[in-house]
């Protein structure tokens, strides 16, 4: 007795889309760590905003005004211990380690205030031998004042200061030896090399 067999219409075999036996395969899980974007091998997509930099400290003007404000603060520091550790008859001796506390003062004013622009630690070497200059010139002025009132003579030190500058110069260049180069040299190198330390 024959039967005969009617295949499905369009000619495919029903049982060449049965799955393989065994377990279904898992789908992908959406929670499953993928690559990174922007870690060594994986680029970041065009479409990914950009790592947020750290915003760089640099702001000269500011940098310099706080130089300025402890340069002057140090004239007057430096000016005072002169007149302090001068003798009744007028001489004095130079205070170089104050020169060195100048330089450092100085420098980590302008390095912390203003940042890492490279101009600044010029600015703190200029600022540093300034401020041991004026304050040498002003300690002559303070100086001089103290020595005219021991001869009867009234006259502040800012009046011996803006009266009688040319004199206190001369006086300040006829003192002037290796130790004083020494120390304008030393103030100028701690103020240059503190600014760069602090602002780095």
């Amino acid at each position: 007795m024959s039967s005969n067999f009617t295949p499905p219409s369009g000619g495919q075999n029903p049982y060449a889309q049965q799955q393989p036996y065994g377990p279904p395969a898992a789908a992908p899980s959406p929670y499953a760590a993928g690559p990174v974007p922007g870690q060594p091998g994986h680029p970041a997509p065009a479409w990914a905003p950009p790592v947020p930099v750290a915003a760089r400290r640099d702001n000269v003007a500011l940098g310099i005004l706080a130089g300025v404000a402890v340069m002057l603060v140090a004239i007057f520091a430096y000016a005072g211990i002169m007149r302090a550790m001068a003798k009744d008859d007028g001489h004095y001796s130079e205070v170089g380690y104050i020169a060195i506390v100048v330089g450092l003062l100085v420098g980590a004013a302008i390095g912390k205030v203003g940042g890492r622009n490279p101009a600044l630690p010029v600015a703190g070497l200029v600022l540093a031998v300034l401020g041991v200059f004026f304050g040498e010139i002003f300690g002559l002025a303070m100086i001089a004042s103290h020595y005219a009132s021991l001869s009867g003579q009234s006259i502040s030190w800012f009046s011996v200061l803006t009266q009688h500058f040319g004199d206190v110069f001369r006086q300040w260049k006829h003192d002037f030896d290796v130790k004083t180069f020494l120390f304008l040299a030393l103030a100028g190198l701690e103020g240059f090399v503190v600014t760069r330390r602090v602002a780095g």
